[in-house]
């Protein structure tokens, strides 16, 4: 059995009670994506969630979006691959900035909401976000949708990639992310989203919203850090990853 990198979106909420909820959550994960201030979070909030990382002993990554707070970053915005090479870079620098502060390499980039969804179908934006993180550290490693044009870009730009799988998400059958505006986007049954990690560790496919088996390919899966179960769904999915031996 090949191993597996569990990660999750944190330090997007300053107040305490969140925090600690991310706290808790950097016990079962083994890598956190940190937001950088644009979708969400501030510079204080940064500096106590890679502290937070840093003594759970978990891999450090950022996690740059759209400058639209109102929306969490999850509309789509139009902006040329120069605007978003730019946005990319900004915000990985300020998190390596304080990672440098904080004794800690930064590990790895994971665009968020609906940059990281526009990317995934749009071979510009995917190259301007690959050639941002080399221009970074060409030692990052880009986290994106399993078999889309951000893999492409990755390579094309000679940056390593990770291959994500999303665990409480329903899939396309072309394998992308069915929209959160449509019903059944997420999956709430944390008992199925766990057999549909475990069927995908073992078999290699997962099964669309429409039932088409689709094969995938992971190195990592996303446990979402915003949702009201997220600590319990993040240690259950732990604990099954390593009675499989994945961890």
């Amino acid at each position: 059995m090949r191993t597996i990198d569990i990660n999750s979106d944190l330090g997007e909420f300053a107040d305490e009670l969140h925090l600690e909820s991310d706290r808790q959550v950097l016990n079962y994960v083994t890598s956190a994506n940190i937001a950088c201030g644009f979708h969400a979070s501030d510079p204080l909030t940064m500096t106590k969630s890679v502290r937070m990382a840093k003594e759970a002993g978990v891999a450090i990554g950022a996690h740059p979006g759209f400058l639209d707070r109102e929306n969490f970053g999850r509309l789509p915005m139009d902006m040329s691959p120069e605007e978003v090479k730019a946005i990319v870079l900004y915000q990985v620098g300020a998190l390596q900035a304080i990672c440098q502060a904080e004794g800690v390499k930064l590990h790895h980039v994971k665009p968020h909401g609906a940059l990281y969804n526009m990317a995934a179908k749009d071979e510009a934006l995917a190259l301007a976000i690959a050639e941002a993180v080399a221009k970074a550290d060409e030692d990052l490693i880009l986290f994106g949708l399993s078999g889309s044009l951000m893999e492409v870009a990755a390579k094309t730009k000679g940056v390593p990639f990770a291959s994500e799988v999303f665990a409480d998400r329903a899939y396309e059958d072309d394998g992308t992310l069915v929209s959160r505006s449509k019903p059944g986007a997420m999956i709430e049954d944390e008992s199925l989203a766990i057999s549909r990690m475990v069927r995908l560790m073992n078999e290699g496919v997962v099964e669309s919203i429409n039932g088409r088996e689709i094969p995938l390919a992971a190195d990592t899966i996303c446990v979402h850090g915003d949702s009201p179960k997220a600590l319990a769904f993040a240690k259950a999915l732990r604990e099954a990853m390593e009675s499989l031996g994945a961890i």
